[in-house]
């Protein structure tokens, strides 16, 4: 057992996007400072696979993850039956081996705060949401996150600002940051990796099929963007949450109705995201839903993309307008395909403002900034660890 503790982190979902790349950062820097960590999943799927790589311990229990696809009274049933049995695996573990701090990733994990409340064990929640209905959620998450002793990390200040009338705590504003390696450096023959063509204009959205992530206010935008642009390809990555495949139906639908197959490639999961952001002329984030810092602009930005994204959130703190993109009004799809064509229509600007996005997320959103943050919000907590 370390001599500073065991560290229990629980998530809510097995799928590599940002939350759970951020995850992976704050759980390696807990194993610096000296702690023994476990990581708890809902299920199999790529993020146990990389974490795993990196030496990290991995069990999987279904945690009774909210999602709002069980809103409903046999829904209620089944996550209250999943959250016992999640509450008496942690009390297994426990009685174990005795749980110095319990780390809940995102609102969607319920049983860690309430369990770390009962036994008086230290908690840290890490909130990347911004919740506006149904507002009994609302209130009701909030009480959770207000009946346990440790202020929460935020991933920004639109989080912050979302909460704060709800909490009787501060929240500690820590804005993401990756390795922004992958996305710095060029590759040979990325278009030949990744399938995409290299004799076309590349317009991609990444995120996870959701209703508030866009993906058909980016079709929206594709279609005008195409009688103007018709040599550009719209790029369509990631899978949907369990209990959103008719998403998939719904842009499928979209795309045919509207004779678009020949401009629109949809590939889903990727995991070669740097080279995929390599082939791509522009990025665009277009979530209809508040959105709260997402990692992959981050990510657009250290590829030097300029980036249009909508005003839903942390990207308001991320983009400088007309600098390094331009920020859209959520589902104004007609400004958001005029600010898209402007870009592709001037590729010098669109490059000036990329290199400017760039130069932003090395300055003011490094993984190095990211960790010295989290250290020093650890130590606040546990003291001793600064020994």
């Amino acid at each position: 057992m370390s001599h500073k503790g065991r560290v229990i982190f629980l998530h809510s979902s097995s799928e590599l996007y940002g939350a759970s790349k951020i995850l992976i950062y704050v759980i390696e820097i807990f194993r610096k400072l000296g702690y023994s960590t476990l990581l708890i999943l809902p299920g199999e799927g790529p993020f146990r696979v990389e974490v795993e790589k990196r030496g990290i311990e991995v069990a999987i229990v279904n945690l009774g993850i909210l999602r709002r696809k069980y809103f409903h009274p046999s829904g209620i049933f089944n996550r209250g039956s999943k959250f016992i049995k999640a509450y008496r695996f942690l009390n297994k573990l426990n009685k174990e081996e005795p749980i110095k701090l319990v780390y809940s990733n995102t609102l969607a994990v319920i049983v860690g705060a309430i369990f770390a409340k009962r036994n008086k064990i230290n908690h840290i929640w890490h909130i990347h949401e911004i919740i506006n209905s149904p507002k009994f959620l609302v209130r009701f998450l909030a009480r959770q996150i207000n009946g346990v002793q440790t202020r929460p990390v935020v991933v920004s200040e639109s989080v912050a600002n979302h909460w704060k009338g709800l909490l009787n705590v501060q929240p500690e504003v820590i804005h993401n940051g990756i390795d922004y390696e992958p996305f710095l450096n060029g590759k040979k023959d990325v278009h030949a990796t990744t399938g995409l063509p290299n004799d076309k204009k590349i317009v991609t959205m990444i995120g996870r099929v959701n209703p508030g992530k866009g993906q058909l206010s980016f079709l929206k935008m594709a279609k005008e963007v195409i009688k103007i642009h018709p040599d550009t390809i719209f790029v369509l990555v990631g899978d949907p949450y369990p209990g959103y495949e008719y998403l998939l139906e719904e842009i499928g639908d979209f795309i045919q109705d509207n004779s678009m197959g020949k401009h629109v490639m949809d590939l889903g999961f990727r995991s070669d995201i740097p080279e995929i952001l390599k082939c791509t002329d522009v990025f665009v984030l277009p979530s209809v839903l508040p959105d709260s810092f997402p990692t992959v602009v981050l990510e657009a930005m250290a590829s030097a993309l300029p980036v249009v994204a909508t005003k839903s959130g942390g990207a308001v703190e991320m983009l400088e307008e007309g600098q390094t993109g331009f920020l859209i009004d959520m589902d104004d799809y007609t400004l958001g395909s005029e600010r898209i064509s402007y870009l592709l229509s001037n590729p010098e600007s669109a490059r000036i403002m990329g290199k400017k996005g760039r130069d932003r997320v090395l300055n003011k959103f490094s993984y190095e900034q990211f960790a010295q943050k989290m250290e020093e919000y650890i130590c606040k907590i546990f003291p001793e660890t600064r020994n």
